[in-house]
């Protein structure tokens, strides 16, 4: 990387924290707002929204946090540094989203047993508020890649969903008392709540347990690798991602090629293919006849073949 091009990545870097720092503190501005909106007005589904909030602010903290990581370098303890750290940080964001859900769920159930009185006029001006400060922070946050900063950005874009329908549910209240309105509310915020759990927990696993990056065809991977001039077969590939926009292939490469030179260029042309398809970091081995006791991995089959005998 030349020195303009680590100037770029300084420069995103710093963008990318500088509007994750704003929307953490327009967010906590915001949270206490409607926390004592609620109060007052006695909304359950402001104080629900607030409790989103809440769990927006918790997203954006582990985003900050795992963005600043991602720039430590590696250690001998640490040989990967820490990419993972966003991956770790949205999958707790999906724990506790799953948990701000089962409060608002339990909370809605009780005032369908105990309605209360509702200032909806408070409720109305606090749910506008809510609204404009998550789309102030959706503007500051768009543009900026990475699965920490997509995560958080899911959160704040599903929170202000639940602002717009606040803002509705106030409108209702105030013109025809129906303040059933508000706990039914809560209920499709909560859901609406742990169907971005659901997805962000499913997407977040799937790279924790290096499954194959969704969208990357394996067979067409092995296909790239086994049409490159001088290749003869390859076996025991893997590809995972190591952080949402990073992944990582490794594989046995069998040639006949009988020079150094020769598996260099070998070698670089099978990671330019790779590279075209996204795989930016590509370890391979290379062997002359396929190794005693290596697996061939057939991405048809959910079991491995094993390695037919050599013949003598």
């Amino acid at each position: 990387m030349d020195e303009h091009e680590h100037a770029a990545g300084g420069d995103e870097h710093g963008a990318t924290v500088a509007s994750l720092r704003a929307a953490i503190l327009i967010t906590l501005l915001i949270f206490g707002v409607e926390v004592a909106g609620g109060y007052v007005s006695g909304s359950l589904s402001l104080v629900s929204d607030a409790v989103h909030m809440l769990g927006d602010l918790f997203a954006l903290l582990l985003s900050l946090a795992a963005v600043v990581l991602a720039r430590q370098l590696p250690t001998s303890a640490r040989t990967y540094g820490f990419h993972r750290a966003e991956v770790l940080a949205a999958f707790v964001n999906g724990l506790v989203l799953i948990a701000v859900t089962a409060g608002i769920l339990y909370s809605a159930v009780g005032r369908f047993r105990s309605p209360t009185a509702i200032e909806a006029p408070i409720m109305l001006v606090v749910a506008a508020v809510g609204l404009v400060a998550n789309l102030v922070v959706i503007a500051r946050l768009r543009g900026h890649g990475g699965l920490g900063i997509r995560s958080a950005l899911l959160h704040v874009a599903s929170d202000a969903l639940s602002s717009v329908a606040v803002v509705g549910a106030g409108v209702v209240i105030l013109f025809t008392g129906l303040t059933v309105v508000d706990p039914v509310l809560s209920v499709l915020i909560g859901l609406l709540v742990l169907a971005s759990a659901v997805r962000l927990l499913r997407e977040t696993t799937a790279i924790l347990l290096q499954f194959t990056p969704p969208g990357l065809d394996l067979e067409a991977v092995i296909g790239a690798m086994e049409e490159t001039d001088g290749v003869d077969a390859v076996h025991d590939v893997h590809v995972w991602a190591l952080s949402s926009d990073l992944y990582v292939l490794d594989g046995h490469v069998v040639t006949g090629a009988a020079e150094m030179r020769e598996v260099e260029a070998i070698k670089t042309a099978i990671k330019n293919r790779l590279r075209r398809m996204g795989i930016a970091h590509v370890t391979l081995e290379f062997e002359a006849i396929p190794c005693e006791g290596c697996v061939i991995e057939n991405p048809d089959l959910d079991a491995p073949l094993a390695t037919p005998p050599q013949s003598k």
